[in-house]
């Protein structure tokens, strides 16, 4: 009798071995685009058709449902790259680095998406585009940082070493995550407080409250959906990398 004595490998490991991530996330591309697609729709007849507009702000105040979603998943998406890069540091986990390098572009375009939506908010409202305060100053050292890990990925051949070194500088610059949090508490800003995420409860109005949430739930599956996609391509990329190096050094042998 021959007793089995190889390892075995565990449920969350075979869930994220590449081979297995491309498996088991080809049944949830569509059902994540249907359901990222009806949220949005959803969220944007709310918006547009069920929430009234504001007696300072007026129409404009509807720039909040993109803004403010965006403003969040511009945190979001770097604190999950902190993640990453910590299960490529610690970890050496096979998808960490791929899920880091997927999310940098994302990062950046929901972080712009929140400058520009910002800007365009803050004309009409406070008078000027644009305010040298502490939560935009801060938002826009994020978007220099997503940069310059997008530019790094790009610098290395060998993306295992990219990895490594990405992780060291995407943990660096998470310390501008709680900055752009609390900056509205440490100074002075034309920002306004939290008035959604509260230890005493939201302070908007259902009727603003309501499609708010909905729109987040949209920009979030957005996200989740371009991120499995993204994965999903990197993963691919790299096989075919890694078959024409292999074919590479059968033809000069």
């Amino acid at each position: 009798m021959t007793i089995d004595t190889t390892p075995k490998m565990r449920w969350w490991d075979r869930l994220a071995h590449p081979g297995q991530f491309l498996a088991w996330t080809g049944y949830l591309v569509w059902p994540l685009i249907i359901l990222t697609a009806l949220l949005f729709a959803l969220g944007l007849y709310f918006a547009f058709f069920n929430s009234p507009a504001d007696y300072q702000m007026g129409d404009t105040v509807r720039i909040m449902y993109v803004h403010v979603p965006s403003a969040w998943l511009s945190q979001f998406v770097y604190g999950a790259m902190a993640v990453s890069a910590l299960g490529t540091l610690v970890w050496r986990h096979p998808m960490a680095d791929v899920s880091m390098k997927a999310a940098a572009p994302l990062g950046a375009a929901f972080t712009a998406m929140a400058l520009f939506t910002g800007s365009m908010w803050g004309r009409p409202t406070w008078g000027t585009f644009w305010e040298w305060d502490g939560r935009m100053t801060s938002t826009l050292v994020l978007l220099f940082i997503y940069l310059g890990i997008i530019a790094l990925w790009r610098a290395f051949d060998d993306q295992l070493r990219a990895a490594r070194v990405i992780a060291v500088f995407t943990l660096v610059g998470a310390v501008n995550v709680p900055i752009i949090k609390f900056s509205v508490d440490w100074w002075s800003t034309l920002h306004q407080p939290a008035s959604v995420f509260r230890a005493d409860g939201p302070t908007m109005p259902p009727s603003l409250l309501i499609p708010l949430f909905i729109m987040f739930f949209a920009f979030t599956f957005l996200f989740i959906t371009l991120q499995v996609v993204t994965m999903r391509t990197e993963v691919r990329r790299r096989r075919v990398i890694t078959l024409e190096r292999k074919a590479a050094r059968e033809t000069g042998a």
